[in-house]
């Protein structure tokens, strides 16, 4: 049986365009998705994520399905979950 730590996403490690890399919690992790997300347009964004109505939404269910978002051309936000203790 795995163990359920294996599923814990407390921290974040998110790498950004132009940026040192950045530890994260949670709900920092939100928020910044949340500030990217309005910054897109509706229409460039992935099909998956058009079916919601709120950035809120949108934004928990990329931190729950994805690791990356697209931004644009040359352009990269990405996350990934990390343990910062053993």
């Amino acid at each position: 049986m795995p163990d359920s730590l294996m599923y814990q996403q407390d921290n974040f490690v998110v790498l950004e365009t132009d940026q040192p890399e950045q530890f994260l919690t949670t709900n920092e992790l939100l928020d910044k998705l949340k500030l990217v997300l309005e910054k897109i347009n509706v229409q460039d964004l992935p099909i998956d994520l058009q079916k919601f109505d709120s950035v809120d939404a949108q934004a928990q269910y990329l931190i729950d399905t994805s690791c990356e978002l697209d931004i644009g051309l040359g352009k990269y936000f990405q996350w990934y979950a990390i343990r910062l203790e053993k």
